[in-house]
């Protein structure tokens, strides 16, 4: 006899979560594969075979080792972007804010300076959108901290926040935490009124 009536809402919970602990384990046996033996060298059978499933059910996820690093690659850009929202949400100053955003943003540039993969990933539409994003929510912390005369009022907040960006993406070649630290304080201070 067939099933009469919905699934109930518990399996399709059980399903999605099973599918989100399998997507988990590719993601991160790929990058373990990655760091083990570099970029070029990872293929699908030794994913599947790292995960403990079948290439055909891999297939069923992801077509191809490019399209799990550029997944993984997402997942780590959203955690960033989580991570300066809520530095950007704290309470104080909209001054106090917006610097604590730019150190940590400056500090995950140089955590992802240069490397095979860095170069592999950094480049279409999620990289875009996250860029937009990022100069979006910038702009809007350049905003309040215009209004309370802590930053100029003779540049757009926008045209301020892609200067912020753009130079403290050199902090991926920068040598120390120090150095990243003077670079955050020379951006600040172009900031300044």
């Amino acid at each position: 006899m067939l099933y009469r009536g919905s699934v109930p809402k518990l399996w399709d919970d059980t399903i999605e979560a099973h599918r989100r602990s399998v997507d988990e384990a590719i993601l991160t046996a790929t990058m373990a594969l990655v760091v083990e033996h570099g970029v070029a060298s990872v293929t699908m059978s030794q994913i599947a075979a790292e995960v403990g499933i079948g290439r055909a059910t891999l297939y069923k996820y992801y077509p191809d080792v490019d399209t799990i690093l550029v997944a993984w690659h997402e997942r780590q850009i959203g955690a960033h972007l989580a991570q300066l929202a809520q530095i950007g949400h704290r309470p104080g100053t909209p001054w106090a804010r917006l610097t604590a955003v730019l150190a940590a943003f400056a500090e995950n540039s140089r955590q992802q300076r240069g490397s095979e993969l860095a170069a592999l990933l950094h480049r279409g539409e999620h990289i875009q959108r996250a860029q937009a994003h990022l100069r979006s929510f910038l702009a809007g912390l350049i905003g309040e901290a215009v209004a309370t005369g802590e930053v100029r009022a003779d540049i757009p907040a926008a045209e301020l926040a892609a200067f912020c960006l753009h130079a403290l993406t050199a902090a991926g070649t920068a040598p120390s935490g120090a150095a990243v630290h003077r670079l955050v304080q020379v951006t600040l201070a172009g900031l300044r009124p």
